[in-house]
Formats: C-alpha cells, structure tokens, sequence
C-alpha cells in the first residue's frame, strides 16, 4: 500500500505551495487522511485532517493559511499553503488511518518544503 505526497519545493516566505497525496480509492471512503510535518529536530506534528465525511481540522500555527481537502475521485488529498512562513519549513508526510492519533494506519515517503525569509 503506497501514499504519495508530491509538490514540495523551495518558495520565499509570503508564496504558495499544493501539496497532492495519492492513495488507494478505498482509503478515502474508510479512514481519516491527514498531513503531518516534521522540521529538523523536532517532532513530527498533525497539520491538518479531513474525516472521510469531509469534516476538517487545523493545527493553530496553520489556521487560515493552509486548507486540506481531497478528491475522491482523483484519490487524492491536498495541502495548500498560503502565506508561507520560515517555520513552516519541514518535511510533510500524508498519513491515512482510522484513529489518527493511534499508532497504526499508513505514512507516504515525505516532501520536503523549504520557505526561505
């Protein structure tokens, strides 16, 4: 089972970046999918969820400028960034499981963003 995160990249701070994660069909109508990050030294954190009835929520250091969202059709969920900020510099990793907080569920390999000041 694969999840794959594309659309990292290098940006100046105040851009924009989409991130796309594609999984399997079936893991959009059956888990939760979320974004993660993790920044050199330091913990990876939650960024962002979506239930598979669409329902969303945010990390406080990413509320009104990043917005997940999927498309089922498309097997395929996305982060969009606005207003990037030096410390939202990490790599993003697209996770896919019934209990987000558990320990088991799915991880994609990672893409690297890099905002420059």
């Amino acid at each position: 089972v694969q999840l794959v995160e594309s659309g990292g990249g290098l940006v100046q701070a105040g851009g924009s970046l989409r991130l796309s994660c594609v999984a399997p069909r079936s893991f959009f109508s059956i888990y939760t999918m979320a974004w993660y990050r993790q920044a050199p030294g330091k913990q990876r954190e939650l960024v962002a969820r979506i239930t598979k009835a669409g329902s969303t929520n945010y990390a406080d250091s990413v509320k009104g400028r990043f917005t997940i969202s999927k498309d089922n059709t498309r097997s395929t969920m996305y982060l969009q960034m606005n207003n990037l900020k030096p410390e939202d510099t990490a790599v993003y990793y697209c996770r896919a499981a019934l209990l987000i907080e558990s320990s088991l569920g799915f991880w994609g390999q990672g893409t690297q963003v890099t905002v420059s000041s």
